[in-house]
């Protein structure tokens, strides 16, 4: 659990030459502690997992579980060297990241800020910002704190044997998602029964139609995101 808790702050410490090595030492250090009561090896042990790692930072509770249960290995002797830990490392984070991606970035953040949305269109921006939180938080926060024990147990199979479970929830959420645009829509060109301005319906189909070109890129830029947002503030006061 201290491990769990710890990887929440991953990236605190984020940088361009080793990105989340530092927060991955910093998460890693109570299972050290335990693994290695010698001072000098233990932080031998630290020091050497300070380096370049990263991951989506959601399912890197897996990958620390994982590497936990190998230096509990190699603290028995058995384990695998400093270059195959590393070889470990950089397979699961790269692996991880696909799979943390499509499920959190790509499929489950969309469908918060859809529900969040409706919330604050119907109810107002309290329950709506508090609509996000929650879905979102619903499937993230278990899966940090139990990604631990799932990759301690099952080790570097871990991927094999989770993959299918997080394919189908991936599936569920892409389509609720769907859904809950298609709701959305309808909320926002027809609020309490009467239509919104022809305008109005205008710009949103113009916008949905942005958003479809926007998601076939992985990640818009911070410009391409600013002049969104700046051109929707726009309409949005010459509506006003």
């Amino acid at each position: 659990m201290r491990m769990a808790l710890r990887s929440s702050l991953l990236q605190a410490t984020w940088n361009y030459e080793r990105q989340q090595g530092l927060g991955w030492a910093w998460a890693l250090e109570p299972a050290l502690d335990r693994l290695y009561p010698e001072a000098g090896e233990r932080r031998a042990r630290l020091a050497e997992h300070t380096a370049y790692f990263n991951t989506q930072p959601t399912l890197a509770s897996l990958a620390l579980g994982v590497v936990a249960g190998l230096e509990e290995r190699r603290a028995a002797g058995e384990g695998l060297d400093a270059d195959a830990m590393g070889r470990v490392k950089s397979v699961l984070g790269s692996s991880l990241a696909a799979l943390g991606d499509r499920l959190f970035w790509f499929t489950l953040r969309p469908l918060a800020a859809c529900l969040g949305v409706l919330f604050a269109v119907t109810a107002g921006l309290g329950p709506g910002a508090l609509a996000l939180l929650l879905c979102y938080n619903a499937v993230h926060q278990p899966v940090r704190a139990l990604g631990v024990g799932w990759g301690y147990r099952d080790g570097p199979s871990v991927l094999s044997t989770l993959r299918p479970r997080f394919d189908r929830l991936t599936g569920r959420l892409c389509a609720g998602g769907a859904g809950m645009v298609g709701v959305l829509v309808a909320a926002l060109l027809v609020p309490g029964g009467a239509p919104r301005p022809l305008a109005f319906q205008a710009l949103l189909a113009l916008g949905l139609a942005l958003g479809l070109l926007a998601a076939q890129r992985s990640r818009p830029s911070p410009t391409g995101w600013a002049l969104g947002v700046g051109c929707l503030s726009l309409a949005a006061m010459w509506l006003r």
